[in-house]
């Protein structure tokens, strides 16, 4: 009874969130075809803002807290299951989706990845309740962007014989120089440097304007998502139960990892968050090059338009009510 009703409240806190509500608003304005929409242009420079954001206010954060073993422990447990989850995404996207083989591995790696924006939702929705975490989660965020690819790429093997298969130089650079990668990085190592007085110096930047921009953002995420799932022809009812209970799955390990290595209730819960989410930025551009032939109506639709909502709007105050009592 104490689970359901934190479970309960968290969620009904959530809810009333303005940027799960401006989410909603995108939502129904693409199921009701409305023309409201965001230009790419606008959409892109708020996504480059908000990784800017998360990056330098972690690494400053990191810099004031030290190296720590929390970090060391977290970042470590990030990495393992970024790495390892596409491989058992990509068995039981086989068997239970019936996907095709290049279908499979790119959609694991799409699980296998993370995405920015969760995270900043799942960080956002920490601090309006008052839950501390730390800073070098932001750190972890980057740790697990690309293990994922490549566990994907090591799915479908080395083989250049395979068909739609093509291995290059370009998609080991896709994966370690995307923009997302270059800027997480880049501004968490900058945010370290300059700590503090850089936090003092960029403060109404990274803080008060971040939540009008997520607002934003997510207001055209609610648009995209909802007309993802419209054009989602191929999308059948054996996809969409993936796409939620991978993510309920993948929460579960994290958790029982961060119960097992003693982390906060905080940095659990990002953790579980993480794990939890799906990329939508970093593997469509990688796997467009590395599996051409794999089915982007297939693994968009199921990241962006099932499994990015559900976790916006029921998995990050059901991870975080999960670690606090199985962690509190």
């Amino acid at each position: 009874m104490d689970f359901l009703q934190v479970a309960g409240e968290a969620a009904a806190a959530n809810l009333l969130a303005p940027a799960i509500l401006f989410f909603a608003l995108g939502a129904f304005a693409g199921f009701a075809k409305s023309d409201l929409s965001i230009p790419d242009q606008v959409a892109k420079t708020l996504a480059l803002y908000l990784m800017l954001c998360i990056g330098f206010k972690g690494g400053a954060e990191a810099r004031a807290s030290g190296l720590s073993t929390e970090l060391l422990t977290a970042g470590g447990i990030g990495l393992t299951l970024g790495f390892l989850a596409p491989f058992a995404a990509y068995a039981a996207l086989r068997a239970m989706c019936r996907l095709d083989r290049l279908t499979a591995a790119a959609t694991a790696a799409h699980y296998g990845s993370v995405s920015v924006v969760t995270f900043a939702a799942g960080s956002e929705y920490l601090r309006s309740i008052g839950v501390e975490f730390g800073g070098y989660m932001a750190a972890v965020l980057a740790l697990m962007e690309t293990p994922g690819i490549l566990a994907a790429l090591i799915i479908v093997g080395a083989r250049a014989r395979a068909p739609g298969t093509r291995y290059n130089p370009q998609i080991f650079r896709e994966v370690l120089f995307n923009g997302a990668a270059v800027v997480l990085i880049g501004s968490f190592v900058i945010g370290a440097i300059t700590g503090q007085s850089g936090m003092q110096r960029l403060d109404v930047f990274v803080g008060p304007l971040f939540q009008g921009a997520l607002c934003i953002f997510l207001l055209d995420m609610g648009l995209v998502a909802s007309r993802r799932l419209a054009e989602a022809s191929q999308l059948r009812f054996s996809m969409v139960v993936f796409a939620i209970g991978w993510p309920l799955l993948s929460a579960g390990v994290a958790l029982l990892a961060a119960d097992a290595a003693g982390l906060s209730i905080g940095d659990g819960a990002l953790l579980a968050v993480l794990a939890a989410s799906a990329s939508y930025i970093a593997a469509p551009a990688a796997m467009r090059i590395a599996l051409p032939q794999a089915d982007a109506g297939v693994y968009l639709p199921m990241s962006l338009g099932v499994t990015f909502p559900f976790n916006l709007i029921v998995g990050i105050p059901l991870y975080h009510a999960v670690a606090r009592v199985l962690l509190g």
